[in-house]
């Protein structure tokens, strides 16, 4: 496939970093060319220096080529205009945008963003997509990473293995046989640097990040499997009052009126502007590196600190101070990679990472074949792909221990009427189910085929 890409920061960078990676015909645009050097350096890609919008540079790049144009500059005019432009002079049939500003998103200017207007198929809100992953986060503390797929029957928990786990050691079958009305599956394991797509017979040990797909109504008594019964946080800090940290705020504020919120934002105008706007947390003025104004927010007595600020170094560093003085958990927004194993090796509790966020919701538009939702897990080693079943994939009418998967494929879950299903050997997908799985890198095109609309569909 022919994409063209605009923009070569970390999130532009990381989409083509995948694509190319799969054999996809990918096309760079960015004004800065030492951006366009770096990409065309470390990957298979072709590289352009110019605006992402203007009509020349798109043809050079390909436009009349390309079946999709991905507009992820920093600037949401720009990505507007790129999809405008591919659509009416290059005809480009599918166009996906990164827009910042909630004010294009207002539920009031829902018809902007159509084919008889700015036509862009898809639109991406980083922000939103980020709020949605902390909240998801702090509602259910003990796991690492949750996704919600299946219209939110079906969730991916990312669960450590601690060393008080009661279910290490024991094979994966038992665990189903132990806990026959659990709707939750183990299908990965994140073990000493390497990904493993686990089988029945094997078990968990102490250090393992495990990956489970269950119901999103187990997903409590999944992780209390584990060993996690962590609380939720009753008093929270957030650093940083920008778009994410207000709408996180803001949310909690609304789902979890009792809890007791502050937020520190270095920015006075703004600052005064999110205090305006929230009924009940508290806003400080001040840098969340300060620690009088940690102490301020009473950081000692927190149950949990969320550093959301534009700043990666910020974001750790207050982070590793509030649990230094006291605060039981801590949560950093992280846009870095090579910060990752940083900020885990300093006591960081969990981190989020806006750049896998979105290349995720990418990804779900770039997958063929019926694929519902996707979500990127270990820097792309590995996708959590939700599908649908149609009446011409090989996947259906058979059961499970007569199906042929792929190495590096697990089914999680299937819903089927509203109903989860956990798979054993006897289980048959039905045309129209929902297929939760766990697909390697390698195995994802294995997917794309086995939930492609064949001819004999028509």
């Amino acid at each position: 496939m022919k994409v063209i890409i605009c923009g070569a920061g970390q999130v532009g960078y990381g989409i083509a970093e995948r694509l190319s990676q799969e054999g996809n015909d990918v096309s760079v645009i960015d004004t800065s060319a030492s951006l366009v050097s770096h990409i065309t350096e470390t990957l298979d890609v072709s590289g352009y220096v110019g605006h992402g919008a203007h009509p020349d540079v798109l043809a050079r790049a390909g436009a009349d080529q390309a079946e999709m144009l991905i507009a992820v500059t920093l600037y949401d005019e720009i990505n507007m205009t790129a999809c405008q432009v591919a659509h009416s002079l290059f005809n480009v049939p599918t166009k996906i945008a990164r827009i910042r500003s909630q004010n294009y998103l207002r539920p009031e200017y829902s018809d902007l963003f159509s084919r008889d207007n700015l036509p862009i198929d898809v639109t991406i809100s980083p922000e939103i997509e980020v709020g949605k992953m902390v909240l998801r986060r702090i509602s259910f503390p003990g796991a690492t990473d949750i996704v919600r797929f299946a219209d939110d029957h079906i969730a991916m928990l990312a669960i450590e293995c601690m060393e008080d786990c009661p279910v290490v050691d024991t094979p994966l079958n038992q665990l189903s046989e132990l806990f026959p009305d659990l709707m939750a599956t183990v299908c990965a394991i994140w073990r000493n640097g390497r990904l493993h797509v686990v089988r029945s017979q094997d078990h968990l040990q102490v250090g393992d990040l495990a990956y489970v797909i269950c119901q999103r109504d187990h997903a409590r008594r999944t992780l209390g499997l584990f060993g996690h019964e962590e609380q939720e946080a009753a008093r929270i800090v957030i650093a940083g009052g920008g778009n994410i940290g207000y709408y996180v705020a803001k949310s909690i504020e609304q789902m979890q009126p009792k809890t007791r919120l502050k937020i520190i934002e270095n920015d006075r105008e703004r600052a005064l502007s999110v205090s305006d706007q929230l009924q009940d947390g508290i806003v400080l003025h001040g840098s969340a590196l300060d620690q009088n104004i940690l102490q301020q927010a009473d950081i000692q007595d927190a149950d949990l600190m969320v550093t959301l600020t534009n700043n990666d170094q910020t974001n750790i560093l207050s982070a590793a101070m509030a649990k230094r003085l006291g605060c039981k958990s801590g949560m950093a927004l992280i846009n870095s990679p090579s910060f990752h194993d940083l900020a885990t090796s300093i006591g960081i509790d969990a981190h989020i990472n806006p750049r896998a966020v979105t290349i995720s919701r990418v990804l779900q538009h770039v997958r063929k074949g019926r694929i519902r939702a996707v979500y990127a897990v270990q820097k792309g080693k590995a996708e959590v792909i939700e599908a649908e079943a149609l009446e011409t994939s090989p996947l259906v009418g058979k059961p499970f221990r007569e199906l042929e998967l792929p190495p590096g494929l697990r089914v999680g879950a299937i819903l089927r009427d509203k109903t989860v299903i956990r798979p054993d050997g006897e289980t048959k997908i039905k045309a129209k189910d929902r297929v939760v799985m766990f697909a390697a890198a390698d195995a994802v095109r294995h997917v794309e085929q086995l939930f492609r609309v064949s001819i004999q569909y028509f």
